[in-house]
């Protein structure tokens, strides 16, 4: 709880061997419960109750990692206790006592105590670095040659980094060699001795990088992607042991204990699935460079479309020197999205993708029973044929008519079943749609591939012979502020599939929109000009903090008192939930508010960066 967010001071018996990261258990308002030991007590009161055992011998985070819990814990404005439950996997009892039977307990244990009266700070030793051989070099397993960083601009100062100091770079692949120059910048970390962390944002299937990293890497490469609770603690515990050199992880490893960590890279650094949809809501980005800062390190987002907000980030571009964008043709749509460029592009295309963002085959519009436009009868809402059943999109209940109640509609054709139907009918190989529910995958030897944006996976290199492009005009009407940032992102990762010689087709009516010229020159400076404006003027301006606030009918005074940049107020039932804007240089202050209004019951929720 947020009105509890405190530290408490409690006398630590040095014969528990605990400190900075232990598990403890402690006697609060009459019931035993567990805490976290987060370092010496600055003032000791008269009365101190004891800590009454330690519940693991494993520490959890040492003095480095809890300065980044305590600035995600500031800049979130989230419980520090949250925030530590978040950053490692629930634990599993028995999967630890095998493994300290094991004897793999070397490393998970920080110092003592010096005194048992009051709290002693303590950072732990260092745990082993990576694996090495006699001659004291990381064990590594060889991957392709490399050289390829050193032929992109500023790529040269990327690997100096790499070899020794730190500092924030924002890397544009080409689209050939996304995989290989995140291979090389992990390399250029482990031959110093180096740890490195790739946070990837999903797991299934599992991303091109990771997989070519195992494979170069072999076993200096543990994997925090998915599994079982006692399968992701074992590999936990494993990396805070010192067993991996790399780790490779979904969002919750980027406070991966890595050993000696000098890299932290992003891959598909502006995909929405790095921003966490529980509390404390951290974006893997901002934490991935704050612990980089911390420790010294690199830090490398790497991104076809890097997000706008890695423009107000001090940081260096790293990039190819000339064009190495695909060719884009950009086409009128024509009836149902049958432009007749991407009608000839289909008859000729032996292994191809075609992005269709709408799913179903069609909208209903007008009701076949009494003629009125078509709607939800339970709420109003739009009622969409698919998959053969015609479903409201809001609430999901099957199409009745809001006027009669009839289920027979008249359906305008549109989306991504009725592209597979007609794509058929002009293809020379099988064209297959990716459904709900399916497993993502790429196009076969001889395939088309019809889907959305949930097709759009970290698949490799796929040199593809076309890639088409549907509804893009679609995405200026979607809700949110970083909708049409999304959506370009996918766009431009479906197209670095087409072979160099290949075909690039986009369907739109604004062939001078940003978005759409982004995509036709693979450089990014224009659309994120145009989004930074665009979002200034919505009272959201890049860098600014957001957060959602839920609270009672005070809650609005409140926080104009603290004159944010930025003030939407609307009501929820007998609450009031207000969208806030901040300066950066005023997040601590709000949050500070935010606990003691939590304690005066005002505040019942903060929610950072909500998705707008």
């Amino acid at each position: 709880m947020l009105s509890l967010d405190r530290p408490f001071t409690y006398e630590l018996p040095a014969e528990l061997e605990a400190g900075v990261g232990s598990l403890v258990r402690v006697p609060f308002h009459g019931r035993l419960v567990r805490g976290w030991v987060l370092g010496p007590a600055e003032e000791v009161p008269a009365r101190l109750l004891t800590v009454r055992g330690a519940v693991t011998p494993v520490r959890f985070f040492d003095g480095p990692t809890l300065e980044l819990l305590r600035w995600v814990s500031e800049r979130y404005v989230a419980p520090l206790a949250a925030v530590i439950a978040r950053s490692h996997p629930p634990r599993v009892a028995s999967v630890e006592g095998a493994f300290l039977a094991e004897g793999g307990g070397a490393g998970l244990r920080g110092g003592r105590f010096a005194d048992s009266t009051r709290f002693a700070r303590l950072v732990p030793s260092a745990p082993p670095g990576p694996p090495t051989d006699s001659t004291g070099r990381a064990r590594l397993v060889p991957s392709a040659p490399p050289g390829w960083l050193l032929q992109y601009r500023n790529g040269a100062s990327l690997l100096e980094a790499l070899r020794g100091s730190g500092g924030a770079f924002v890397l544009r692949p080409a689209p050939e060699e996304e995989v290989t120059v995140a291979l090389e910048c992990v390399g250029a970390a482990l031959e110093r001795g180096r740890g490195a962390l790739v946070l990837v944002p999903e797991a299934h299937p599992l991303p091109a990088t990771a997989a070519a990293l195992r494979e170069a890497f072999g076993d200096a490469v543990g994997m925090l992607l998915g599994g079982d609770r006692n399968e992701r603690y074992r590999t936990w515990l494993e990396v805070r042991a010192g067993r991996y050199a790399c780790v490779v992880g979904t969002r919750p490893a980027v406070f991966a204990p890595v050993p000696r960590l000098g890299l932290v890279f992003v891959s598909r650094e502006s995909h929405a699935l790095h921003r966490e949809q529980r509390a404390p809501y951290y974006h893997v980005r901002d934490v991935a460079l704050e612990r980089a800062r911390i420790l010294g390190a690199v830090c490398v987002a790497s991104a076809l479309l890097p997000s706008l907000e890695t423009t107000v980030v001090p940081h260096v571009v790293v990039e190819p020197p000339d064009r190495r964008w695909p060719p884009v043709e950009v086409v009128r749509p024509g009836p149902e999205g049958r432009a007749p460029r991407l009608i000839s592009a289909l008859k000729g295309a032996r292994r191809g993708f075609v992005f269709s963002p709408v799913p179903g085959y069609g909208v209903a519009r007008v009701c076949r029973g009494c003629g009125e436009p078509a709607a939800c009868a339970a709420c109003g809402g739009l009622l969409r044929l698919e998959e053969g059943r015609v479903r409201c999109t809001v609430c999901g209940a099957d199409g009745r008519c809001a006027s009669c109640g009839a289920s027979a509609f008249g359906v305008a054709r549109g989306g991504a079943e009725r592209v597979e139907e007609w794509a058929r009918r002009v293809a020379s190989v099988p064209v297959r749609r990716i459904g709900r529910g399916e497993a993502p995958r790429p196009p076969g030897p001889s395939e088309i591939v019809v889907g959305g944006v949930e097709v759009v996976k970290d698949f490799g290199p796929l040199g593809l012979d076309m890639v088409a492009v549907l509804d893009a005009d679609l995405a200026s009407r979607r809700p949110g502020l970083a909708a049409r940032e999304r959506a370009l992102a996918s766009w431009m990762e479906a197209a670095a599939w087409a072979r160099p010689g290949g075909r690039v087709i986009v369907q739109t009516r604004h062939p001078n929109d940003p978005a759409v010229q982004t995509l036709v020159t693979g450089r990014p400076e224009r659309f994120h000009r145009a989004e930074a404006a665009r979002r200034a003027e919505a009272g959201f301006p890049v860098g600014a903090p957001v957060f959602r606030v839920r609270g009672t009918a005070t809650l609005e005074d409140e926080l104009r008192a603290l004159h944010p940049s930025t003030l939407l107020v609307s009501g929820l039932g007998d609450e009031s939930v207000c969208l806030v804007a901040l300066d950066p240089a005023r997040v601590a202050e709000f949050g500070r508010a935010m606990r003691a209004l939590a304690e005066r019951g005002v505040v019942s929720r903060v929610e950072a960066e909500p998705h707008l």
